[in-house]
């Protein structure tokens, strides 16, 4: 054997050595971090408790809340008699079974599609490249996380601390969180790591290498062992951690500084205020009341409500030639305008301004909000019709 082929084939069994500590199979990866570890050494977690209800609507609730009266704002059990409870009980069932059938189902495919195993399997070979190119480029290092469900989450954290660039950009902390078909191996983390930050990529429950199915309370904790694991295991001061959400990541995104909220900045890129709209764009007219239903009893992404409770910084990401947040169809190719007379580009700075307009009337005053709002809701519609109108020009 020549020199040459000898050091190729020792190139090729490093290469399979190192790949090795990514590729085998997830189960049989040590826990690196439990949700519970912060309390056995003694410390304590810096927000309430959280019960399964609450992290299912989005919200976090006391205990002596949760226990007091109904969350959905009805009666306590005490004052309704039996018999109105039981009669009440009979009539939303069919309701309740054909809800819960369509999120088992159709719905979680629909708003998860990244859970879906046969997509998993299909992208199987580009998330192995991906894991490569974080381990070999980035030095990344992957983890396992159990979260008090139970649900074991896939991470990788690339650590830029040791040279934090001029700017010290890596002594901060990016935390991602993914759209409902992307995954750390090929999302949305590559723009901070080319910025020169510090990482911490995660996967759903369900995706990838992250066990479980994606339902709102399961993500929400993930995304609470997440942060723990980044403040009390890769010791991250909160100040120093963003969290950048994209898409149906928004929630999860929302849901950390909610909860955490002496987290240090959010970023919320191509995000939604509300779900609903979304999932009655894409669902028959006549299933409008079962659509409405299964979303707010099973993926209640209320990102807006949470977005109100985080009181540190904000970034709001909009994408213009983005098809899915604007609420009406398409009426044809380009900026053709609708049967209103808007156009989708038009609609899509609407929903930003929406989100704006929520965001802002709980930091300000009304007579501070009202000075302030509308001004900003005519920049953002003259943006839009001074860049359509460019467009025009040119063509």
């Amino acid at each position: 054997m020549c020199v040459i082929c000898f050091v190729k084939a020792l190139v090729h069994v490093f290469k399979i050595y190192l790949t090795a500590s990514y590729t085998y199979t997830f189960r049989g990866w040590p826990v690196a971090f439990r949700w519970d570890d912060v309390r056995a050494a003694g410390g304590s977690s810096s927000h309430r408790a959280l019960t399964c209800a609450a992290a299912a609507a989005g919200v976090w609730l006391l205990r002596d809340e949760a226990l007091g009266g109904d969350a959905l704002g009805r009666p306590p059990r005490g004052v309704r008699s039996q018999a109105q409870c039981l009669l009440q009980q009979l009539r939303e069932l069919p309701g309740q079974l054909a809800s819960y059938a369509l999120a088992h189902s159709l719905g979680r495919w629909l708003v998860y599609p990244g859970s879906v195993s046969l997509m998993t399997r299909a992208l199987l070979p580009l998330l192995q490249q991906g894991q490569e190119r974080l381990v070999e480029r980035y030095h990344g290092r992957r983890a396992k996380l159990v979260a008090c469900d139970g649900n074991e989450i896939d991470t990788m954290f690339m650590d830029r601390r040791q040279d934090p660039g001029s700017h010290g950009h890596g002594l901060r902390l990016v935390i991602c969180c993914e759209g409902n078909a992307g995954f750390y191996e090929m999302g949305c983390l590559s723009a901070p790591l080319e910025a020169g930050y510090s990482v911490l990529g995660w996967n759903h429950p369900g995706f990838g290498g992250s066990t479980g199915v994606p339902f709102p309370q399961h993500d929400a904790n993930a995304m609470d062992v997440v942060v723990q694991y980044a403040l009390h295991r890769l010791h991250f001061s909160p100040a120093h951690v963003v969290v950048y959400g994209w898409s149906v990541g928004g929630f999860t995104a929302t849901w950390a500084t909610m909860t955490y909220p002496g987290l240090g900045a959010l970023v919320l890129d191509a995000t939604f205020d509300d779900l609903v709209p979304l999932a009655l764009k894409v669902m028959p007219h006549s299933w409008k009341g079962l659509v409405v239903r299964t979303v707010r009893e099973h993926f209640n992404l209320n990102v807006a409500e949470q977005l109100c409770c985080y009181p540190g910084p904000v970034l709001l990401l909009r994408r213009t030639q983005d098809d899915v947040l604007a609420d009406h169809p398409r009426s044809g190719v380009g900026d053709q305008p609708g049967q209103h007379g808007e156009t989708p580009s038009l609609l899509k700075i609407q929903k930003l301004a929406d989100v704006v307009t929520r965001t802002c009337d709980p930091r300000y005053s009304e007579a501070e909000a009202g000075e302030s709002l509308e001004p900003g809701r005519r920049r953002l519609h003259l943006g839009n019709r001074v860049r359509l109108h460019h467009k025009k020009k040119k063509k």
